[in-house]
């Protein structure tokens, strides 16, 4: 289920339109699923794909050639290539690259966009490493996990230390060319095996104080898009991850049941009335949970187009409703398998990896039980936890 995108793809003159190019590229992903899994990350052909698509430039503002669409647009861009596969999902998810990007000067970001702002961006943040400042810039080295996508970067971005630096509570990035850095493939996990979110390993390599940036602080273009909280949109385009793979296991379930005989000689899947039940009920658990993920995105949009600010009690909700989106759709996910009976078992099932994928989703530190504890305090007329709004 894809709702109308605003510029969901950068579609040259002449070729397929958006929707068709994403369609196909979508189709594609989903039939080599296994590869993305087996070599433990997206193949740079499929990395290119998404350049096409528009992902790499959705977040780019206008005057650098980019898209500059809304947050809702590019997390229905997202959720879509998460139903045909969610490591595919989560890769492509690093669009939002842009966004951070954006704390970058103006004059560094022109360099960074002077051949186009179709930039693929990754990185690991923790731990954060010490970088003392030596002539030229800051001496970075060390050793940060969980950098998804980074083997089809183009720039890395890694969390430094700089002694005395001013990083407001939150980590300072130092962003280099994919060449200055090693990837360390360990990546072996339980689910979303595709991202290729292995070690980023750095070697006495200087940057620049101007190719640093504090993340999540404020941008140096002044739109709609860049004050959009940015770490409430980090967390978003990362739950929808789950909401597009809990579509894909419903439509999978439905699927599969349509003229499917039981080996049991019980009656077809979808004649069963405890199934008709439960797929209805996670059906209207998703379309919920989905309803508000994207409603709360809307109201902040709306504020902020008019020339608004968010309140804090707004944005408390971009991150509930994140986090809530994320257990819903590991939730549905399962369920789904669970309907399926023995065929959701196999790994030749997509159900399989779409039950580790979503829960995946959950694990992320955005998406913990501290949302819930923070969003319970501000109910409640508390402060939250410094970092959370």
């Amino acid at each position: 289920m894809l709702d109308i995108l605003e510029k969901p793809a950068a579609c040259a003159p002449g070729t397929a339109s958006a929707a068709d190019a994403l369609e196909t590229l979508c189709t594609e992903i989903r039939q080599r699923r296994k590869e993305f899994e087996a070599q433990r990350f997206i193949s740079p052909d499929i990395v290119q794909r998404f350049k096409q698509v528009g992902v790499y430039r959705a977040f780019v503002a206008q005057c650098f050639g980019g898209d500059e669409i809304s947050p809702a647009a590019f997390c229905q861009l997202i959720e879509r290539i998460a139903q045909a596969d969610g490591s595919a999902g989560w890769v492509a998810s690093f669009g939002i690259g842009g966004i951070y990007l954006s704390a970058l000067p103006l004059d560094t970001l022109k360099q960074l966009y002077a051949n186009g702002p179709d930039v693929v961006f990754a990185g690991g943040i923790f731990p954060p490493q010490p970088a003392p400042e030596v002539e030229g810039g800051y001496l970075v080295k060390g050793r940060w996990s969980w950098g998804s996508g980074s083997m089809g970067s183009e720039m890395v971005g890694v969390g430094i230390l700089p002694k005395g630096a001013d990083t407001q509570g939150l980590p300072r990035m130092a962003v280099m060319p994919r060449e200055k850095v090693e990837i360390a493939r360990n990546w072996e996990v339980m689910g979303l095996l595709g991202t290729g979110s292995h070690d980023i390993v750095v070697k006495d390599v200087v940057v620049a104080p101007e190719w640093t940036f504090i993340r999540g602080s404020a941008s140096t273009l002044d739109t709609p898009l860049y004050r959009y909280p940015a770490l409430s949109l980090a967390a978003q385009v990362l739950a929808v991850v789950g909401l597009g793979i809990a579509r894909a296991a419903i439509d999978e379930v439905v699927g599969s049941a349509r003229g499917r005989a039981s080996v049991t000689g019980a009656p077809n899947l979808g004649e069963r009335v405890y199934v008709q039940l439960e797929i209805a009920k996670i059906e209207a658990e998703l379309r919920a949970a989905r309803a508000w993920f994207y409603e709360a995105i809307d109201e902040v949009w709306q504020v902020l187009c008019a020339g608004g600010k968010p309140t804090d009690d707004q944005i408390s909700m971009l991150r509930l409703s994140t986090t809530h989106a994320s257990r819903v759709g590991a939730d549905v996910a399962r369920r789904a398998q669970i309907l399926s009976g023995g065929t959701g078992v196999y790994e030749s099932s997509p159900l399989a990896a779409q039950v580790r994928d979503a829960q995946m989703v959950t694990q992320h530190a955005f998406m913990g039980d501290i949302t819930y504890q923070n969003a319970g305090a501000m109910l409640f007329g508390h402060k939250p936890l410094p970092g959370y709004l």
